[in-house]
């Protein structure tokens, strides 16, 4: 029964990591696209969004973007982007970033430096609390069960 307070926490300390590993990558890959210096003219191809949640949820809607460009070099990319603005539609043309190695990780988003590191911390320093939470907890279950332990004991 001990042991059920020791590996939910472990748990949800491991879900939190990958998300924190998460939340990094998709910060470099955005920034290393903005600052790569390289942009293309793609269009839109696509429009469209999922849902989340219901029931006894909130629904929560994300807008998904599908773009086609040509690169530098002539090579057809097609990517997909989560979250753009309502305001493109298919058919828009927009001005796109990307990396000159990795072109599929291009992305619309116009750049926004602050803003990306602004939302990264906020969500890292979440995510940091959330461990912490989670380890000082696994702390005052061994603290409570050790303390048991000694009276238990003759």
């Amino acid at each position: 029964m001990e042991a059920f307070f020791y590996i939910v926490p472990l748990l949800m300390i491991a879900v939190a990591s990958c998300a924190v590993v998460v939340v990094i990558r998709r910060s470099v890959r955005v920034s290393r696209a903005w600052n790569s210096g390289l942009t293309a003219e793609a269009r839109c191809l696509r429009t469209y969004t999922t849902t989340s949640g219901g029931g006894d949820s909130s629904v929560h809607t994300t807008l998904h973007h599908v773009y086609e460009f040509t690169t530098r070099d002539g090579r057809g990319v097609r990517f997909e982007e989560r979250g753009g603005p309502g305001t493109i539609l298919e058919g828009d043309i927009v001005t796109v970033h990307y990396p000159a190695d990795r072109p599929e990780h291009a992305t619309a988003r116009p750049p926004a430096r602050g803003k990306l590191v602004a939302g990264t911390g906020c969500l890292l320093a979440f995510l940091g609390t959330f461990i912490l939470f989670a380890l000082g907890f696994m702390a005052v279950t061994y603290a409570m069960f050790s303390t048991v332990g000694d009276f238990t004991q003759p």
